[in-house]
This record gives C-alpha cells, sequence and structure tokens, in this order.
C-alpha cells in the first residue's frame, strides 16, 4: 500500500511579540517546526538555519532503512550550522532553536524532537502526544515534584533545558513509526500548545476540516487565547494513492524561513529547492541583490546615507532592548522564592531555583538555625532539591514547618530517663472509733490547689528515629 502526504503550514507573530522567531516547513517527505530563541540576538536565524539544512531531505533519495540516520545527520548539520553561524557573527552568541520534525520513509515516519516544540498524532479519534518537552518543569513532573495542571502555572515553565545551540552535546530524540491512511498528525510551537488545551487541540483536529482550514483554526484559537508567543503549526494527513483526497505535492515554507535564504545549493531539483528559490525571488530585488551586483542600480547620495543611518540604528536599539529586557527579568526573578541549604542549614532564597550555566540566579536571603541533618532523609532531600515558594511569607512559614519537623526528630531520638519515683508518705493509723458509731470515710487530698484538666501542649510533627534517619 503506497501512502503520501497532504499537508498546510502555518506561522503567526502572535499578539505578544514584535518579530516571529518561528520557522515551519511542510513537503511530501518532510514535516518540521522550529522555534528560536535568543530574541533579537538570532532565534529567527537560528530556526531559519535548522530548516534550511533539514529541507535538502525533502527529497527521494533515502530508503526506510537509513531514514533515522539520514534525519540525525541532518540535525547534527544544522547544529554546526548555528556553531559557524555565531564564529563568523559574535553578536549572535546565545541563539538556539528547537526542532520537531518528521520524516517520510515509505510507509513509515521517522520523528526527530529537541526542545518543547511538540509532535501530536490523531489515531481513530484519538490524540496522543508523541513528543516529550525537554523543559525544567516536564523533570519535576517526571520527578514526581509537580503534577501537570501545576505545570501549566509554573513561574519556569518556559525554561528550556535542550535544544540546538551548536554545541556538540546538543542531541536530539529520534524514533520510528508505522503511518497508516486517517492518520493525522501536528507538529506545533509552544505558542500553540502552551495556550490551546489538550482537548481542544483533539476536537479541533478531528473537526473534519481539511490540513489548510484546521491550520487556520489552530492559529486562530491560540490568538484568542491571547496569543502570548509566535504561533506555527504544520498538520499532515496520511493519504492512500488512487483514493481519496489527492496529496500535496508544493512545499510550504512559514515563519522566519520564509524571509531567511538558507545558504546552501546541495538542494538543487529538489522540492526544498524550489521552494527556496520561491522565497528568496523577493529578496534578490533588494539591498542584498544590489550589494551583490552594485554596478547594476547606482545608489543615490541619500539612500547611502540612510542606508548608513539603518545600520547604526540598528545596534543601539540592539543594546536597549537587550539591557531593557535584562532588566525586566531580573526584576521579576527578585520577586521569587524558594527554600534551600546554606553552609548545612535550611535557608530561604530569593531568585530562580535554576542556575544559566554560570550564571548564578538566586542569593540567600535568610538563613535559619535549622540543621538539614535533623530532618527526616524524605524532607532533606526536598530542601536539597530546592523547594519552590509562592512568597516570602510563604518561604518562611516552610522554613518554620521544617523547624517543628526537626525539633519533633530531635525529641524522639533522645534517650529516655526514667523520673524518680516520689517518697510515700508515711501515714499514722487513725484512730479507733468508739464503740457505737460509724467511721466517717476519711477523703483522699493532693497537696496544692484542687485540680483542673491541664492545657494541651502546641501539637508537633508525629516521628520516630527511623524516621528521622541518623538524627540524635
Amino acid at each position: 500500500m503506497a501512502i503520501a502526504l497532504r499537508y498546510a503550514a502555518r506561522s503567526d507573530v502572535g499578539l505578544g511579540r514584535s518579530s516571529n522567531q518561528d520557522s515551519g516547513y511542510a513537503g511530501p517527505h518532510l514535516l518540521v517546526v522550529a522555534d528560536g530563541m535568543g530574541g533579537h540576538a538570532g532565534g529567527d536565524v537560528a530556526s531559519s538555519l535548522a530548516v534550511g539544512e533539514l529541507s535538502v531531505l525533502d527529497g527521494e533519495s533515502h530508503g526506510s532503512d537509513d531514514a533515522a540516520q539520514h534525519l540525525h545527520e541532518a540535525l547534527e548539520a544544522a547544529n554546526e550550522q548555528l556553531r559557524r553561524r555565531v564564529e563568523e557573527e559574535p553578536e549572535l552568541a546565545g541563539m538556539g532553536t528547537t526542532v520537531t520534525a518528521v520524516l517520510r520513509a515509505g510507509s513509515r515516519l521517522v520523528l526527530a524532537h529537541i526542545g518543547d516544540s511538540r509532535g501530536y498524532l490523531l489515531r481513530e479519534g484519538r490524540l496522543t502526544q508523541l513528543t516529550k518537552d525537554h523543559s525544567y518543569v516536564q523533570s519535576l513532573i517526571d520527578d514526581g515534584r509537580i503534577s501537570a495542571e501545576e505545570a501549566e502555572r509554573h513561574p519556569q515553565r518556559s525554561v528550556i533545558m535542550r535544544v540546538l545551540t551548536g554545541r556538540s552535546d546538543d542531541d536530539a530524540d529520534v524514533s520510528v513509526r508505522e503511518a497508516r491512511p486517517g492518520d493525522r498528525y501536528l507538529l506545533c510551537s509552544d505558542g500553540l500548545s502552551g495556550v490551546v488545551s489538550h482537548d481542544t487541540l483533539a476536537e479541533t483536529l478531528g473537526a473534519g476540516l481539511d490540513p489548510d482550514a484546521t491550520c487556520e483554526r489552530l492559529v486562530e484559537l491560540a490568538l484568542r487565547g491571547g496569543g502570548p508567543d509566535n504561533i506555527s503549526c504544520v498538520v499532515a494527513d496520511v493519504v492512500e494513492l488512487g483514493g481519496g483526497p489527492p496529496p500535496s505535492t508544493t512545499p510550504q515554507v512559514v515563519g522566519a524561513a520564509a524571509f531567511h535564504r538558507p545558504r546552501r545549493s546541495s538542494a538543487a531539483g529538489t522540492p526544498a529547492a524550489r521552494a527556496a528559490a520561491l522565497r528568496s525571488a523577493p529578496e534578490e530585488s533588494g539591498d542584498d541583490a544590489e550589494d551583490d551586483h552594485p554596478g547594476s542600480s547606482p545608489l543615490g547620495e541619500r539612500e547611502r546615507r540612510r542606508r548608513r543611518r539603518r545600520w547604526i540604528a540598528g545596534p543601539v536599539l540592539l543594546v536597549l532592548l537587550l539591557v531593557a529586557g535584562g532588566w525586566g527579568g531580573w526584576r521579576w526573578s527578585q520577586q521569587q522564592y524558594f527554600v534551600g541549604v546554606d553552609a548545612e542549614r535550611v535557608a530561604v532564597y530569593r531568585g530562580l531555583t535554576q542556575d544559566i550555566g554560570p550564571l548564578r540566579m538566586s542569593h540567600v536571603l535568610e538563613r535559619s538555625d535549622v540543621a538539614v541533618a535533623d530532618l527526616p532523609t524524605t524532607y532533606a532531600d526536598e530542601v536539597q532539591a530546592r523547594m519552590t515558594a509562592s512568597s516570602l511569607a510563604g518561604a518562611r512559614s516552610t522554613v518554620e514547618h521544617l523547624r517543628e519537623i526537626a525539633e519533633a526528630c530531635r525529641a524522639a531520638a533522645a534517650p529516655t530517663t526514667p523520673a524518680p519515683s516520689a517518697p510515700t508518705p508515711s501515714t499514722a493509723p487513725a484512730p479507733a472509733a468508739p464503740a457505737g458509731t460509724t467511721a466517717a470515710p476519711v477523703a483522699a487530698t493532693t497537696s496544692g490547689p484542687a485540680s483542673t484538666p491541664a492545657s494541651s501542649p502546641t501539637p508537633t510533627p508525629t516521628v520516630t528515629p527511623e524516621d528521622c534517619g541518623g538524627v540524635g
């Protein structure tokens, strides 16, 4: 049974961004979504480079047995392109991109993924997420420290642990699966999956619209949800050749990749090359074409001055934006708190729980007298892993709770000494009652005032020496 793809791609800048850092590609054999990062430092460049490098795979040259290796090698080549580009233009240092790609080889599909862009499969009405985010909050979910619902509101949900940046350890997850006619695949950036719920995605993908109308609807839903980020999606249906709707044949390039010409020519003659030629044509008549052929269109002195001013204003604006963004990020980080360890004591930190490379994102605000060694192993591990708090008051409350647990541990581990028995008071025999009378009962008395119920002490956590590990 021969199969093919019927696809569509869309990308929108969103309502909360001034430029589009996403890139998307959809062709007869290849689907890609890449979400660039680095802002004005080159997120759009990174995603465009990745799509341009991967687009050479959109041809017939690979078989089903070696498609996974071809995709892996293309990702390595894209990563090397990023490294070289940063060497050539140091101002692009810090740029990176996610990549989620599907390569069709016969009746099999190879899925590659790095970052937090996602891949989904709708099969027989059920939507399944095929990828796992390489993000900080996903690691917390995997460790059982937070739930999926808490992850949606976590302040560090945008922190990504693994993307293509040009480093040698930027490895993607690669898997192979069988394609079935009727399957529908969705690749998207977090500008869609972070705004539109799983159930709504399933409902929209299963509504019976063609890929083009489905993409339009998905982007519309993300914009209705606020559109805080760039929104990109590729929808592809697996169809059987010779039956049903015809497959797509013309590649589609969207987002930043549609405005950046790839520095490659090895894809000549492939659908990707034709797509590259289409997206390059408008730019050939612009300033770049004039730079390549200075004699073909002389510039007047006024135009030269205008261009010089633009080149000067660009870096100045970039510096101002970076400073403003850095200041805003720092101010936000100073409103975050967590409980951790400092000098073997429980301490309140201000800042982010996750450092960024060599840059420390937190500092000790208050160090308590609670020793981590006095805590049960479970609590000690949580403190070592850093316990997030919603406010300074919440962090202090956590410290006080840990103090009570430590005190209970010390009390449970302390040896008990029996109290000395009180001497029995000597009593003289009561005189005998006169004959013919009945002795009156003697009331039992205690020293001190009449007894009243004692007030209960403040409850402390109930622990045993076993709970407290080696404390004591």
